[in-house]
């Protein structure tokens, strides 16, 4: 029953595919998944997607996450990302 009426079994993990969702929907509209923790529209996913890349260093993001948010074109280095991306120009 708790099913049919939408019960939320694990709510961390209904948390983080919320906010990938927000992240799909940010590049969807941005071209790119890099919110800034600085974007005052966006900061509570700003400070999600800093949080992944911490979680990201210290080996503590799960092989499927790494994998769902590689899929989207996740930006795990901005700093590296910014150098290279003035390199090839």
């Amino acid at each position: 029953q708790l099913n049919s009426i939408g019960f939320i079994w694990d709510s961390l993990e209904h948390a983080w595919n919320e906010h990938f969702n927000q992240l799909c929907a940010f590049k969807a509209q941005n071209g790119h998944s890099n919110v800034s923790t600085h974007d005052t529209r966006n900061k509570s996913l700003g400070s999600w997607v800093s949080q992944q890349r911490m979680f990201y260093k210290k080996n503590a993001l799960s092989s499927d996450r790494i994998q769902q948010l590689n899929s989207i074109g996740f930006i795990w280095d901005p700093l590296e990302h910014a150098w290279n991306e003035k390199f090839n120009q």
